[in-house]
């Protein structure tokens, strides 16, 4: 039966202790869909059991794989993890790399480690069916007899695995994982690696899931809130999907606003609309997307939509769906710092811009807001600059996006710290991060020098290095000059250098002797 948890009325903020730390709006703003029936009238959120899941939403319809890809393109279905891929691409990927035994695998992503962002979490702990439902319906269509479910939490673990139970036997094998509870986690190498038994990071090779993916199956990989639309729309059918939110985008989407609200609203939706229905502002500004997002100016929040269009009017993505509100009363600056702090702590430790670049990055960062004047602010660009493109994964990038977001944002808060006395304001918190403080989570240098070498296709007579393995020892500066060039941090500042002919004999000298064996000639034509 059903498991009452407390909801949140109006978006304020109530006890949950099912589910410390999420709200649930009760009563919705806006008619639900994925979170049909989670809400009761009296203000409470209960979690669906296999029997309420049927008798809210029905029985799940079998479609083939022509009827699903035809289905996620009707209603433009795109990922809701924060890639934002088409989900009928990915569909028809995975059909393409199919091998003769039909062999194929479904994945649902519900790490959620972006510590702003709590929807995916809701759905797994309150609508687990309709999640397994929508993974199901496309493992039937793939003939997929493997359905892996990857979690961090332990209640959301426990969740989903009563949901497991409650449905008895099936064809598919369906399991629940838990995973170390990082950043990095919910990247697609680094998920299939955990689900398959690994350390559960990124693998640094540029190989699509649809590839190979779980088990070096061909699998279909996405977000926890995909599966959940994927099976709502299966339901209702493209016409009935398309009924709320805007043409080019329609249907409903799950928000995070504040780090603790969750909220279902249709695609378009103003933002405004959002922040008054949960009692808040724009205040300073709005971070959207999460941590490796972007910030509206008030005057944007006052304007933009909840959409793809409207909001890359203004540079940004909606991502996994985060809406973080910087009150008036919290310092920016500090709250940059104390993000820009724990992102550099959630590194898989893999490659140096990544495990040596973003804790220099955060140490400027810092600086700047210490007072450390014109120095401090021109080393944060030539770090930002040394990472950027250069990461194992996006990790690197996306925070190098926030940090010059927060730059942009608010340059008047970063220069009354750097040049003056700062701006007299506590650092409120207002950017929730785990326990309050950074973690460190790097795996040691030998762990990460064992993992294989990426193997990126690259044009001829080019010295390449792997970023998985480099140490950051310069010596191949010094062997080949004028081809590798070090960044401040003292790594190449490339990851792919033009090697003239003349080089040639330099450079297979350096791939020689890389202390860590990190160089190679691709192809090595000479």
């Amino acid at each position: 039966m059903r498991a009452p948890l407390r909801g949140a009325g109006n978006c304020a903020p109530s006890p949950n202790d099912a589910a410390p730390g999420i709200e649930i709006a009760a009563p919705p703003p806006w008619p639900p869909r994925l979170l049909a029936g989670v809400t009761t009238p009296y203000g409470d959120a209960e979690r669906l059991d296999r029997v309420a899941h049927l008798t809210v939403h029905g029985t799940a319809p079998v479609l083939s794989a022509a009827e699903l890809v035809a289905l996620s393109e009707n209603i433009g279905l795109r990922g809701r993890g924060g890639a934002g891929f088409p989900l009928a691409r990915k569909l028809t990927a995975v059909q393409t790399a199919l091998r003769a035994d039909r062999r194929a695998a479904v994945v649902v992503n519900g790490t959620e480690g972006e510590p702003s962002c709590l929807k995916d979490t809701a759905l797994l702990l309150y609508a687990p069916h309709l999640v397994l439902d929508g993974a199901l319906l496309a493992a039937r269509a793939l003939g997929a007899q493997q359905v892996a479910v990857g979690v961090t939490r332990p209640d959301v673990a426990d969740s989903v695995g009563r949901a497991i139970a409650e449905r008895g036997p099936m064809p598919q094998q369906l399991r629940v994982t838990r995973l170390p509870e990082r950043f990095v986690t919910g990247e697609g190498s680094a998920l299939t690696d955990g689900l398959d038994g690994g350390p559960a990071l990124p693998s640094g090779r540029r190989v699509r899931s649809s590839e190979r993916g779980l088990g070096g199956l061909p699998t279909l990989l996405s977000n926890t809130e995909t599966y959940a639309q994927l099976a709502v729309a299966a339901r209702l059918g493209a016409l009935a999907y398309r009924g709320v939110g805007v043409p080019d985008e329609p249907g409903t989407l799950l928000l995070t606003v504040a780090g603790a609200r969750v909220l279902e609203a249709p695609t378009g939706v103003p933002l405004a609309r959002v922040l008054e229905y949960c009692g808040t502002g724009p205040g300073q500004g709005i971070l959207i997307g999460g941590y490796h997002g972007t910030f509206l100016s008030p005057a944007a929040a006052r304007t933009v939509t909840l959409d793809r269009a409207s909001l890359a009017a203004h540079g940004a993505v909606l991502g996994a769906g985060a809406v973080l509100p910087l009150p008036e009363g919290t310092c920016a600056a500090g709250e940059a710092a104390a993000v820009a702090r724990w992102l550099a702590g959630e590194s898989a430790g893999q490659c140096g811009p990544c495990a040596l670049g973003l804790p220099a990055l955060a140490d400027a960062l810092e600086a700047v807001v210490r007072g450390g004047g014109e120095r401090a602010l021109a080393a944060v660009r030539d770090r930002s600059r040394a990472i950027a493109r250069r990461g194992a994964c996006g990790h690197p990038d996306g925070t190098v996006r926030f940090v010059a977001s927060a730059l942009a944002a608010f340059p008047e808060e970063f220069a009354a710290h750097a040049y003056g006395g700062g701006c007299g304001r506590p650092v409120l918190g207002a950017l929730p991060l785990p326990g309050g403080s950074a973690r460190a989570a790097a795996p040691s240098a030998a762990r990460s020098a064992a993992r294989p070498a990426a193997r990126p296709a690259a044009p001829a007579a080019q010295l390449v290095v792997d970023w998985t393995l480099c140490r950051g020892h310069g010596l191949c500066a010094d062997l080949a000059p004028g081809v590798v060039r070090l960044g401040p941090d003292g790594y190449p500042q490339q990851a792919a250098m033009p090697l003239p002919a003349r080089m040639r004999r330099r450079a297979r000298l350096a791939v020689r002797r890389c202390p860590a064996l990190a160089l190679r000639v691709r192809p090595d034509t000479g």
